[in-house]
């Protein structure tokens, strides 16, 4: 079926100004982040109702076209690239914050909410949206909970699944489904909004979420610490946490550094180490932040620390982060290949060597930035395109490196992927981090909520 003919299938619903056809559509809906396929969607549409959605998905149904959900296209693993005809189904105009409960603390929003429009929302009943990461800006909840988003508050808040009450997905079959209802115990048999959270649209479309809330956290404040080793990262970590509870522990090695100062973020202090730390915590009190000194100190005189700095006010809390958050900014003009890995917290220093070294071995030119949320296990291993090698040698390049970074993933009973979803571009690899019996359940379950594989198809995993 070419391109006007797919277009006429949803134009009586829609009409031509939410069923586009234009190249600069297809080129804005039809991609992600990753960069690495040409979009080339037949059509995309914009609904704004669940109703609208779900005959969205029974015509898809009934005439064999291929849909692909669509966030706010802040990916990284192509989950939201169309390149082979399909239809993009976009959530931008599903955009409404619907209700509020302050005595649930529960905000029930569209998928096309952006992640920072709910933050805002948040603090302006008093309360905390947690899940927070560099992309807050532009990317959406649905999104966000299709590939159920990590980021930077994991320590102490986890995954986005934590915070999901409550799902209405319309599923590959067309039906739609109100799951668990924003209940917090609910014991009634399997909660298949579970299933929905991190299944990348494979299973079909959410269309809104009840989230949960949290009280604001009070007085939060950050340590930058310059580090010589990642032994000594570990040791570090394990001492403040048995003492405080920390809300994230983030870490970047020099090299990161570099560039977050190249593009004008202040250095913390006078001279440069191999490796840094980020920690934040609550200073709830004068005894917390005595705390915070007295280990720190002791840290220092172990020889773990070589230097640090403790923010005073809001806006060197808010200096000291942009060491972090703005490193993946920095190095995107590298044309970075990126690496979305986790093992077990205790594993991290022996897997980040034996990645290091191997890469290295193989291509001595290639510049390697590692940061990422150590204290969940969770590093981003980040390869920069040498200046002179073309892009296509490159990518191939990586893949190569990818099967050995796998390979060690695998050694360490890691995932591939820890908070960056599977997409299309770890797809030749999930079978690193599961089991062929466990693949054989996915495609089970695909089947029963998408039997004819309109949603999404050739991501995760190829349904035969």
């Amino acid at each position: 079926m070419n391109q006007a003919a797919i277009a006429a299938l949803f134009e009586p619903l829609l009409g031509t100004q939410r069923c586009l056809t234009d190249e600069a559509s297809a080129q804005q809906y039809g991609t992600d982040w990753t960069k690495v396929w040409e979009p080339a969607p037949s059509v995309v549409l914009l609904p704004e109702t669940v109703e609208e959605v779900q005959a969205i998905v029974n015509i898809a149904n009934e005439n064999n076209v291929a849909l692909v959900p669509s966030g706010g296209r802040t990916g990284l693993s192509a989950g939201a690239v169309a390149a082979n005809g399909e239809a993009v189904v976009a959530m931008d105009r599903m955009n409404k914050i619907v209700s509020f409960n302050a005595y649930d603390r529960a905000v029930k929003v569209q998928a096309g909410v952006i992640t920072q429009q709910l933050q805002e929302f948040a603090e302006e009943q008093g309360l905390f949206y947690p899940v927070d990461f560099a992309s807050a800006g532009s990317s959406q909840i649905g999104g966000n909970i299709g590939t159920n988003a990590g980021g930077i508050k994991v320590i102490r808040y986890g995954m986005t699944r934590e915070w999901v009450s409550g799902l209405t997905v319309v599923t590959g079959e067309g039906e739609i489904l109100e799951l668990n209802q924003g209940l917090m115990k609910n014991a009634t048999g399997y909660d298949l909004r579970h299933l929905f959270i991190g299944s990348e649209g494979t299973l079909g479309i959410i269309v809104d979420a009840t989230i949960q809330l949290a009280r604001q956290p009070e007085n939060l404040t950050a340590l930058v610490l310059g580090v010589n080793t990642f032994d000594d990262i570990m040791k570090v970590l394990h001492a403040f946490q048995q003492k405080i509870d920390l809300t994230a522990f983030e870490f970047f090695s020099d090299k990161a550094m570099a560039h977050v100062l190249a593009h004008g973020v202040p250095e913390p202090f006078a001279e440069r180490t191999p490796f840094y730390c980020l920690l934040e915590f609550e200073q709830v009190s004068e005894q917390v932040g005595d705390t915070a000194m007295e280990l720190f100190a002791h840290c220092m005189e172990e020889g773990w620390v070589l230097d640090g700095v403790m923010s005073q006010s809001l806006q060197q809390l808010d200096q000291l982060w942009q060491l972090r958050e703005r490193i993946s900014e920095s190095i995107a003009p590298h044309t970075p290949y990126k690496n979305d890995i986790s093992v077990t917290v205790s594993q991290v220093p022996e897997f980040v060597n034996a990645v290091d070294t191997v890469v290295q071995e193989a291509y001595p030119d290639f510049e390697i930035v590692w940061f990422g949320h150590i204290g969940d296990g969770n590093m981003h291993l980040n390869i920069l395109k040498p200046e002179d090698l073309p892009k296509e040698t490159f990518f191939e390049q990586c893949n190569e490196v990818s099967k050995w970074v796998f390979e060690i993933v695998q050694k360490h009973n890691g995932s591939i992927s820890a908070e960056h979803g599977v997409g299309m571009t770890k797809k030749p690899y999930l079978h690193y981090s599961r089991s062929v019996a466990e693949l054989a359940y996915f495609k089970a379950i695909k089947a029963a909520f998408d039997p004819r594989n309109i949603m999404n198809p050739g991501k995760l995993f190829d349904q035969e």
